[in-house]
């Protein structure tokens, strides 16, 4: 099976793309929503989190307060460090496990870290959602009522988009409206599907 990896910098609109891969009934796997499942109260990863970070991180419901920890880590690069190695590896063996459960022509592992954590050799293609920083930043802002500068760290804590697109096999432009995306998801699914069938000839 055809394994995608689909990823872009914060406010690219990659959960949109992922959204239209989904409705054209493709498996995807993401990264985020694994990591979630695998920090959630009761989790081994829960407990190495709490025990590195303390009860401070915890919401009223007791769960990990994703948005706090995130604040945290994106201000001390030793702590975001020490999050990812407690998450990182329990993350891939999920995603790897999930991907060789599925049957389909190809899938879609929609990882933002794709690169910066050196997830690449989990998939066969890499598809980078892209757009203009000041665009992602607007988004971002808008999305998840932040301001600007905090927004700015988070995209200095990435890599730029110059390396990102440096691995590209694909890319889509996300710079104009939802029916330019859904053109663009449409063209790659074509391309993905005759690249499956081709490789099972």
């Amino acid at each position: 099976m055809l394994r995608i990896g689909l990823t872009g910098g914060i406010g690219s609109g990659k959960t949109t793309v992922a959204e239209l891969f989904a409705r054209r009934a493709i498996p995807v796997i993401d990264a985020d929503a694994v990591a979630r499942r695998l920090a959630a109260r009761g989790q081994p990863a829960f407990h190495h989190i709490i025990e590195r970070f303390g009860k401070e991180i915890l919401g009223a419901d007791q769960e990990i307060d994703r948005q706090r920890l995130r604040v945290r880590v994106f201000n001390n690069p030793q702590e975001r460090r020490q999050l990812e190695a407690i998450l990182h590896p329990r993350v891939r063996a999920a995603m790897h496990q999930e991907t060789e459960e599925l049957r389909a022509p190809y899938c879609i592992l929609a990882i933002p870290l794709l690169i910066e954590a050196g997830f690449l050799d989990l998939v066969d293609r890499v598809l980078v959602v892209d757009a203009d920083e000041q665009l992602q930043i607007q988004r971002v802002m808008a999305r998840n009522n932040m301001d600007a500068e905090a927004v700015k760290k988070i995209l200095a804590s990435q890599i730029s988009r110059l390396q990102r697109l440096g691995h590209a096999h694909d890319c889509i432009v996300n710079d104009a409206d939802l029916k330019h995306l859904e053109r663009e998801v449409e063209r790659l699914h074509k391309a993905y599907v005759a690249l499956s069938a081709s490789a099972n000839k």
